[in-house]
């Protein structure tokens, strides 16, 4: 399913199977998750994709070919491909742990192919082994709603009291793994939203409510997953002194001008890029212990557009996935 240009449906197109160069492998795709990233690019958000291009960065497949020198993976290995495909390796950011802020890093379904399709290629330096526990449709979530949702929970330190802001695929992953942790958990999702709201404290949420209510206690730290700036004022007010709140996509409306009072108290705000391969490995592991299960909808191939609409609507529950049905 191609995308030509953004504010565009994804057309079904035959185009040449990748072919893995030195170091990648070539996997057969059994299952790809659908991300609010994806959104972001077609609605043209996102602005600077290859185009023509075959969105898609949450692959779970099977390798079935190798390029020159890729020796990590046998052909038959189920691997997953994540939204961070290659880093240079040498530069600052790279060299201190932090490979997510590479300039001149290249993604998974924006500077290069990714998984609405058959075929994928990939760095086999940049893929995961994946836990047998979890089955292809119920794994790709992990790829990137699990791992960035991972990494803006490790920002928000030993917080007991846990805000969750938006929640459809990352948070439903977080909440679960917050929870086995020991924290207490308050979602927060669009007001009226009585479905998602128990759909929260089914995966153990404590309290859940409208975005612009209050929790019944302060929280320690909040995680936004709603691309909505105005959440963020809202979130520092829901928030104790000391806390930190934690932007977790890759697009979000401008945040409003709010008094200083609500930042003050040594509050912060910070945002969460990307992802580093020790944040996949991490949550690879750690979901088999929880066990973290992922609520799925799942669609062929063909029906890519109707799984972003879905998304787009805010009636999605958990993950949409793209299989090869």
């Amino acid at each position: 399913m191609v995308l030509d240009r953004p504010g565009e449906p994804l057309r079904a197109a035959d185009i040449p199977d990748p072919e893995p160069g030195p170091g990648e492998v070539l996997v057969e795709v059994r299952a790809c998750g659908v991300c609010r990233t994806d959104l972001h690019i077609v609605d043209g958000e996102l602005t600077e994709p290859k185009l023509p291009l075959v969105l898609g960065h949450q692959i779970v497949g099977i390798v079935v070919g190798r390029g020159e020198d890729a020796e990590r993976f046998e052909e038959g290995d189920r691997i997953g491909i994540p939204w961070l495909g290659w880093t240079d390796g040498t530069c600052g950011y790279c060299l201190s742990g932090r490979e997510n802020l590479c300039d001149r890093a290249r993604f998974t379904g924006y500077d290069r192919d990714g998984g609405y399709a058959e075929l994928a290629s990939a760095d086999e330096r940049f893929a995961f082994p994946l836990p047998e526990s979890h089955p292809d449709e119920q794994v790709a979530p992990l790829l990137c709603a699990g791992m960035i949702g991972y990494r803006s929970l490790r920002f928000t330190g030993d917080a007991e009291r846990l805000g969750l802001y938006g929640f459809g695929a990352s948070a439903h992953i977080v909440c679960q793994i917050a929870v086995h942790q020991g924290r207490r958990v308050f979602a927060f999702t669009r007001d009226g939203d009585e479905e998602g709201q128990a759909f929260a404290r089914s995966l153990g949420a404590e309290w859940a409510g409208g975005s612009g209510e209050d929790p019944p206690e302060l929280l320690e730290a909040a995680i936004v997953f709603a691309p909505v700036g105005a959440l963020i004022p809202a979130a520092l007010r829901a928030s104790a002194k000391g806390a930190t709140i934690v932007c977790a996509g890759i697009h979000m409306s401008d945040i409003p001008a709010f008094p200083y009072e609500l930042l003050w108290g040594e509050r912060a705000v910070r945002s969460v890029a990307n992802l580093t391969r020790r944040d996949g490995e991490e949550l690879l592991a750690v979901a088999p212990r929880v066990p973290v299960r992922t609520e799925v909808l799942t669609h062929p191939l063909r029906e890519a557009n109707q799984a972003l609409a879905e998304l787009r609507s805010g009636s999605l529950r958990g993950a949409a996935v793209l299989t090869d049905v």
